[in-house]
């Protein structure tokens, strides 16, 4: 396999100064699927041919005919040309290379057309390059007989895997690092003792973000290694026509069903039916969602539970957590088995979002489920195309019964090694050890400094806001006239009208009061000689009115304190242990509980009340939100140096820097 790598990679050499490097996999990935196709199909051409000749025109549909005939093989081509061949004519060889890719089979058509090979068949021969690069894929022997399936689809994604480090743009888009993967398969498949150790068993896998199917190819291969006689059935879409191409292709090299590979945006063309067993995705961070955005509002206010997005809706400019819904739209029922999840998150799915947000509100019916399993922090570094935090989050429906109530959080941040050289922003790797020391903090599931377990209801509180009443003292001053007087409600009277009016007021310069009705003896009156509406009246109080925290509170008519919104503060309160409630029954995010009135009013006994003693709750605004402060679970203090010690590290900066300016002095000289 080592031998074919190297022989298909110097073909890149041909495409040097013709084509940049990031464009070269663009080339030789497709050929290398065409030509494996070409060696496939060789033992069965002469039997599809005839049969394509003698049924043209007689039968309407003839593909699964052609498919039978070709060896039941998902793909066939009726032309009589092979790569071979096509060396025959170098004069026409781009126009029977086209003519010999439009005989393809739909399901092959479509992954060349992917690819879109006819444009690069016309850029090489444009270049001079078309029949070196032919000749040399008509010498490379890819028959079945030669290369397994198995060992196809090692070097094939071998070429995937070096050509996306060729470019790092596409690496960032498209390709997760290996090591994540692998770490990120064993933490989906750590709880499953049946599809380790039973024999002939079938699961399915779905990724909902395939890229080039990294993902789902990494997870055969650990089933594969964990227990051969197990078997994964894989499924994937993509919305990149590309690394569609290369997913599919890879399924088809390997000889599997490549029909499970579709093409489309996951939320307005959702391709998988489902459900699956296992569910994996490194969905793109922090990519918006416009696009499809009144796709995905149909689908929420018009099918709400019953659809995919019922929990609530992400900010515009993050579509994670529809990623995440969308998974969990697919699994299992507990009563089908059930399923797994794993996705690949930046931080801003922990927190993002106030109480009741859609962010929020996400989190909340995902935990009150008792669906989410662990977060596992992952060090910096780690992805090609960012430099940022990330977090594995493991959804399920079938919890351990250990586990069930419970989240864990596991710290591997500084788990890593250095990479000797960076592929675009990673510049760290999980090494074996890490990713065997990480699956072992999860799998013991037993309380740490790396390790924290804690009950669903920690993640939750309750926002709350605190009212204090309003107090007022109204005055007539030279600062409240100049307030009137710029009023935009009252820029629309008369120039006479308004001074008039001022001129009026400020006969009374210097009255104040507490009691609105004694002042109003002197304003009501000159209101009523201006002429005032009701707005502008309102305004003029407005203007008149001093907040003055010595004042009476002033009430509503039901005689209740009215509350003073510059005063007005929000606080977050712990849910109490044991009160979760099922999401669905408050739906709204409102308060659900009288356990929870309860806790709220003492916070405001203990917390509140010894500073502001007139405070109270508007039980009315309460909210119910969920948060993720894995940071925060993980915080270890570090004590402020002595003063001593900043002392001495001011003394040697000020003697270093002595040293250079003496350096500086000595050169000048």
């Amino acid at each position: 396999m080592k031998n074919h790598s190297a022989f298909i990679w110097s073909v890149a050499d041909l495409l040097r100064g013709d084509f940049k490097q990031s464009e070269y996999g663009r080339v030789v990935l497709p050929f290398v699927v065409l030509r494996r196709l070409d060696c496939v199909l060789e033992p069965t051409k002469a039997k599809v041919l005839a049969v394509a000749d003698k049924l043209a025109g007689k039968v309407d549909n003839i593909d699964p005919l052609l498919r039978q005939a070709a060896g039941d093989e998902q793909f066939y081509n009726t032309s009589p040309l092979t790569i071979t061949r096509l060396l025959d004519d170098p004069t026409n060889l781009a126009d029977n290379l086209h003519t010999y890719l439009r005989a393809f089979s739909p399901g092959a058509a479509d992954v060349l057309e992917k690819f879109d090979l006819h444009t690069q068949v016309d850029r090489l021969d444009r270049a001079g390059l078309l029949y070196l690069v032919v000749s040399k894929f008509a010498e490379i022997d890819l028959h079945p007989e030669t290369v397994s399936n198995l060992e196809m689809g090692y070097l094939y994604e071998e070429l995937v895997r070096r050509f996306s480090e060729l470019s790092n743009e596409t690496a960032g888009e498209h390709f997760t690092p290996r090591e994540v993967i692998r770490l990120m398969v064993n933490l989906l498949f750590i709880e499953d003792d049946d599809l380790l150790t039973k024999p002939g068993i079938v699961k399915t896998l779905a990724d909902v973000a395939c890229g080039t199917g990294g993902m789902l190819s990494v997870a055969q291969e650990t089933l594969r290694h964990l227990n051969p006689q197990a078997r994964l059935e894989v499924y994937g879409q993509e919305l990149n026509a590309e690394t569609y191409a290369i997913c599919r292709s890879d399924m088809m090299l390997k000889g599997q069903d490549a029909s499970h590979i579709v093409h489309g945006n996951s939320f307005s063309e959702d391709g998988l039916d489902g459900p699956y067993d296992y569910l994996i995705a490194n969905p793109p961070f922090g990519v918006e969602w416009k696009k499809v955005e009144q796709a995905v509002r149909d689908e929420h206010e018009s099918k709400g539970f019953a659809g995919r997005f019922g929990a609530g809706l992400p900010r515009i400019n993050d579509g994670s957590f529809l990623f995440l819904q969308h998974m969990i739209s697919k699994m299992k029922t507990p009563e089908q088995g059930g399923s797994r999840v794993a996705i690949v998150f930046n931080g801003s799915p922990l927190f993002t979002g106030a109480a009741g947000s859609g962010e929020s509100e996400i989190r909340r019916w995902i935990i009150e489920n008792d669906w989410l399993e662990a977060v596992v922090a992952l060090p910096d570094q780690l992805f090609y195309n960012t430099g940022i935090s990330t977090y594995f989050w493991i959804v399920t429906n079938r919890k351990a019964p250990e586990r069930r109530g419970m989240i864990q959080l596991v710290d591997a941040r500084d788990r890593f090694q250095k990479m000797r050289k960076s592929l675009g922003e990673k510049r760290k790797q999980l090494a074996d050890d890490h990713i065997t020391e990480i699956t072992k903090l999860y799998g013991d599931f037993t309380d740490s400094d790396r390790v924290k377990i804690l009950p669903n209801e920690s993640f939750g509180f309750l926002r709350v806001t605190v009212e204090r009443p309003l107090r007022l003292r109204w005055e007539i001053t030279d600062g409240t006239l100049a307030a009137i007087r710029a009023d935009k409600k009252l820029a629309k009277l008369q120039p006479d009208v308004l001074d008039t009016f001022i001129e009026r007021l400020s006969e009374n310069v210097g009255l104040t009061e507490t009691d609105r009705k004694i002042i109003a003896n002197t304003v009501d009156p000159i209101l009523k000689t201006a002429g005032l509406a009701t707005a502008q009246a309102k305004a003029v109080w407005a203007n008149l009115a001093i907040q003055d925290p010595d004042a009476p509170a002033i009430n509503n008519r039901k005689g209740d304190p009215e509350p003073d919104p510059d005063l007005r503060d929000q606080e977050n309160v712990a849910v109490p242990t044991g009160t979760i409630t099922r999401y669905e029954a408050d739906a709204t995010g409102r308060l659900a509980s009288a356990e929870y009135v309860e806790t709220v009013e003492n916070h405001l006994i203990t917390e509140v009340h010894p500073y502001v003693p007139d405070a109270w709750i508007d039980h009315t605004k309460t909210k119910i939100g969920h948060e993720i402060p894995l940071t925060r679970h993980f915080y270890k203090h570090a004590p402020s140096r002595t003063l001593v010690e900043i002392d001495a590290e001011i003394t040697t900066l000020e003697t270093e820097i002595q040293a250079l300016l003496r350096e500086v002095t000595d050169d000048v000289e």
